[in-house]
């Protein structure tokens, strides 16, 4: 019981976290201040027609000038717990080598002004930010010299801020890195390698997050430590047995990072379809890269829905239909119940006895009107998937927390500053936010750990 009366299933427990979340290109800015090195995002945002009206993270929000501001931002809201990345090129450079202490004591002086505020740090060691010296160097993440040095990387922010931050995350959304950096070229690098390459390139990332679990595992201090995974979402089109075993074995079958790290084991079907474009897998990666984590961060947008069929599958991944309901990002497709198959798959088909809901949020196409943002829409959107979360809490599946994206309107990668995120509105010739009704409709719910 709570307040004197039983447990609804909108209710959150006390000890849940609600948070919100932002990435260090994205909100930083100060890109060549205190040592900072290049990125390949900075180099990628500067070549003409890779990102949209030619914006780049140069200033961003100017978080890191004003990240006091936007921690009293978090405390309006009432938010327990931020995600935020750390920058790799700002701790090292040229990515290997030596270490910038400045880069260093800035990632310090957060964890400390956000705990004093009541804030749980929870720092992503990776958010798509490579050291561009590595990408000179090695090829990125095309090669094993990008993972080593990813672990040195991990060890010392680990070392230097593991007594501050107890909740890491290793790297966020590698089938991004994969697939839109190294496919399609729609983020940096912006390269379009053929099948083999990209098969090694998704092999590195996993064994880079490995390496990162290591690292606390080493020098953590006790620290807890997981994974933010983007996972095909597989809806069941109704909750009847055969549909909703439909939607177990898609999410089997279509999630071959989650495989990997679960069970330490690409799936068989993977590698047979993959042939001779198979990764180069060394003795003891896999077992790197299966190490036990302590929970899963699942980044929860969209998702595709699908049925039971007769056929070898087992299953059929159902069309969306033409105007079905979309953010004003196209790619986001409104399906709330993809955050409760999310974590229920994850938990008892991948067995992660903890599931942390690391992102969810939309862009929309937000408007101010006489100083204000009536973002009716996204209120309804976290409405929705917050009463998905309630659900699976409810039913005892062991969601532990919910990050908003994001605190507040970003660089978002391809887009610029087109598509805004964020719970509070951001003037980006002034740098003055703005909270949104989706921030005080936020803030009523954490009050209350209730989706109202």
């Amino acid at each position: 019981m709570r307040g004197g009366r039983e447990m609804e299933t909108s209710d959150f427990p006390e000890q849940f976290l609600f948070g919100t979340a932002t990435a260090s290109y994205q909100v930083e800015g100060a890109v060549a201040e205190d040592g900072r090195g290049e990125s390949i995002w900075d180099r990628f945002s500067h070549t003409q027609g890779k990102i949209r009206s030619g914006h780049t993270g140069d200033v961003a929000c100017d978080h890191y000038h004003r990240f006091k501001e936007d921690i009293a931002l978090m405390t309006q809201m009432g938010v327990n717990a931020y995600r935020f990345s750390i920058a790799w090129p700002r701790i090292i450079p040229d990515g290997e080598g030596r270490v910038n202490q400045k880069g260093l004591d800035w990632y310090a002086r957060l964890a400390d002004a956000l705990r004093g505020a009541g804030i749980e740090p929870c720092a992503t060691m990776y958010h798509w930010d490579l050291p561009q010296a590595l990408e000179e160097k090695y090829g990125g993440w095309r090669s094993r010299k990008t993972v080593e040095a990813f672990g040195r990387y991990a060890e010392v922010i680990v070392r230097h801020l593991g007594d501050r931050i107890r909740h890491w995350m290793t790297l966020n959304e590698m089938p991004c890195i994969v697939y839109l950096g190294h496919k399609e070229g729609r983020h940096a690098p912006g390269a379009h390698e053929p099948e083999n390459v990209l098969n090694q390139i998704k092999h590195h990332c996993l064994l880079a997050h490995g390496l990162g679990v290591r690292a606390v595992r080493q020098f953590g201090r006790g620290g807890k430590v997981g994974v933010v995974h983007n996972p095909s979402i597989f809806v069941p089109v109704y909750e009847e047995p055969d549909h909703i075993e439909a939607s177990r074995k898609a999410f089997s079958d279509r999630n071959d990072f989650l495989h990997a790290m679960a069970w330490g084991r690409y799936p068989e079907r993977w590698l047979d379809s993959a042939g001779k474009d198979a990764p180069a897998i060394q003795q003891g990666d896999m077992e790197l890269i299966g190490a036990k984590t302590d929970f899963i961060g699942l980044n929860v947008y969209g998702a595709h829905f699908v049925s039971s069929a007769d056929t070898s599958e087992g299953y059929r991944v159902l069309p969306t239909p033409e105007g079905y309901p979309r953010a004003y990002a196209q790619w986001i497709t409104v399906v709330p119940q993809a955050l409760y198959w999310a974590v229920r798959w994850a938990c008892t088909h991948f067995n992660w006895t903890k599931a942390y809901i690391t992102e969810n949020g939309c862009a929309m196409d937000d408007r101010l009107v006489d100083g204000e943002v009536h973002d009716l829409d996204r209120v309804q959107f976290y409405r929705l998937y917050l009463q998905a979360a309630a659900r699976a809490v409810c039913e005892g599946l062991p969601l532990a927390g919910y990050f908003a994206w994001s605190l507040m309107d970003n660089f978002e990668w391809a887009e610029g500053y087109h598509h805004r995120f964020g719970l509070y509105y951001v003037d980006f010739e002034t740098q003055r936010r703005i909270p949104k009704a989706s921030a005080r409709y936020y803030a009523v719910c954490i009050r209350s750990r209730r989706v109202l």
